[in-house]
């Protein structure tokens, strides 16, 4: 695993101890920020269930202004801390270490640019954190949600009535949904 393009582009990064956290694979990882790319400049980023921090870490790499980092695991926090060090990205990003619930709530109000959220799959925990983004009023105005999954449950995803789902991508058993916010 490692950072594939930017300024800490070719970085090899440390991927938190055990098995419940799964890197996305540098290909889905490209792919995934070719379709960002209008997006990253400048961008404030919000890494919901991060891991290794890998996706934030690329988005600052490539150019995003700021991001945070919230897991509720603390090999995954310890992980992603050590990766930010190993990129230089440190001053750029804050790392949380709490449940995702407790880190919306805790951001309530705060607006980002790009939200990546990759729960543990086999769980309901995308439509109850786009709830929880919709809640705390998350989203900037032009912003994008991007929620990784595998690919058997993809179908299976329902989503708030602030959100409209606006693409899927598939790469090997990777998922990525796409959403934007309402226009009201």
């Amino acid at each position: 695993m490692r950072v594939v393009a930017g300024l800490a582009g070719r970085t090899t990064l440390v991927a938190p101890k055990g098995l419940n956290t799964r890197p996305t694979s540098d290909m889905a990882k490209e792919n995934l920020f070719n379709i960002l790319a209008p997006y990253i400049k400048d961008a404030s980023v919000l890494d919901l269930f991060c891991g290794s921090g890998a996706i934030a870490i690329e988005a600052l790499s490539r150019g995003a202004k700021a991001a945070i980092l919230v897991d509720s695991a603390k090999t995954a926090v310890l992980a992603a801390k050590q990766n930010l060090e190993k990129t230089k990205l440190t001053e750029k990003a804050e790392v949380l270490l709490m449940p995702v619930q407790k880190a919306c709530k805790y951001l309530s109000g705060q607006k980002f640019d790009i939200i990546f959220l990759d729960p543990p799959y086999e769980t309901d925990l995308i439509t109850f954190t786009l709830e929880q983004i919709a809640q705390h009023n998350l989203l900037a105005e032009e912003g994008i949600i991007i929620a990784e999954t595998d690919v058997k449950f993809s179908a299976t995803q329902n989503w708030p009535p602030e959100f409209v789902h606006t693409d899927t991508r598939l790469y090997g058993r990777a998922c990525f949904l796409f959403y934007k916010g309402v226009k009201q």
